[in-house]
Parts: structure tokens; sequence; C-alpha cells
């Protein structure tokens, strides 16, 4: 890229070396831990807002299920995108979630359980409390690769991440308090 310097009014413009703009940051370590983390923390997600249509009573419920799915889907698309892209593979267990539960804010087995055995006011509250929660440890991840992480894209969708989902816990806290 030539860089032009303006000159001064009335006398002509100066031209300067060539600039490249800089490689972007590869991912290091942090950046694939995140994304690593971050599709089956997602993918629980959507695990337990398909549950709200058929067992949710308050339409506040159901809609925010909706918007997270809505959401999440797409971001599990991207992230898994990237890690094919570089070569990082996904963490054991991940279809199926096992051993996921000491992750930032999963839900363990036996409350995806209780979740799903749930039904009407019950489940609203259980909802709103497990995906709280489960919004808590995913801002808390995207908080974390904010510091360590060097990839761009990686470091935006955690932006991404912490705002949207901050928000929805402001108003999940809300609608709970309404319950």
């Amino acid at each position: 890229m030539l860089v032009i310097q303006p000159g001064a009014p009335g006398e002509p413009a100066a031209t300067g070396s060539t600039l490249m703009p800089p490689e972007p940051a590869s991912w290091n370590a942090e950046d694939a831990a995140f994304v690593q983390m971050m599709v089956p923390h997602h993918s629980q997600a959507l695990v337990m807002s398909a549950l709200a249509p058929s067992r949710a009573q308050d339409p506040q419920v159901r809609a925010l299920a909706e918007r997270i799915g809505a959401a999440q889907q797409p971001e599990i698309e991207l992230m898994t995108a990237w890690m094919e892209q570089q070569g990082v593979e996904p963490m054991d267990g991940m279809d199926g979630m096992d051993g996921m539960s000491g992750m930032e804010g999963m839900l363990s087995p036996e409350e995806l359980e209780e979740l799903a055995s749930a039904r009407g006011r019950e489940f609203d509250r259980l909802f709103l409390e497990g995906m709280i929660r489960h919004h808590e440890g995913a801002v808390t991840m995207a908080d974390e690769v904010a510091v360590g992480g060097t990839a761009l894209q990686v470091n935006e969708l955690a932006a991404d991440v912490a705002a949207g989902q901050s928000a929805e816990v402001g108003r999940m806290r809300d609608i709970l308090r309404s319950l």
C-alpha cells in the first residue's frame, strides 16, 4: 500500500513507502480452547431450548428459547467451520456432552433430566435458573478468551457472546421475578 502524505495548502502531496497491513494474528491455545468448549456449551443450550415449546407455560420463556436456538445454532456452525480451518479437533464427548458438566455454566445430566421432566411453571423456573447459570458461564469463558486470545475473529465472537448473553441474563431475571 502506498502512503500519501498531504502537503500544506498549495503544495503537492508526498508519497512514502509501501505499508502492508499486518497479518491477522494466528490462533493460540486460548482461542482454540474457547471454540472447542463453546460448541458443546451452545449445544447444551439448544437441547434446553428445544424442550420449551412443549413444556413451557410462559410465552416469554418459549420466545426466549426460540431466540436462543436461532442465535446459537449459526454460531455452532461458524465455530465448527473455524475448527476445521484451523485443524482444531472438537472436544471428546461433544456430541453427547459426556463429561461436560464441569464446564462453566453447564447443567449436569441430572439437571437436564429434571428439566426435561418438568412442565408448566416448574419448567419455566428451572429453564430460567439453568439458562441464567449457563449464560453466565458463557460470559466467563468469553471474558477469559478476550484477555488471552489472539485471533480477531474469535475475540469478536466472544465479545458478541458476552454482550448478547449478558443482556439475555437481565431479561431472564426479569421473567423469573414475574413468575
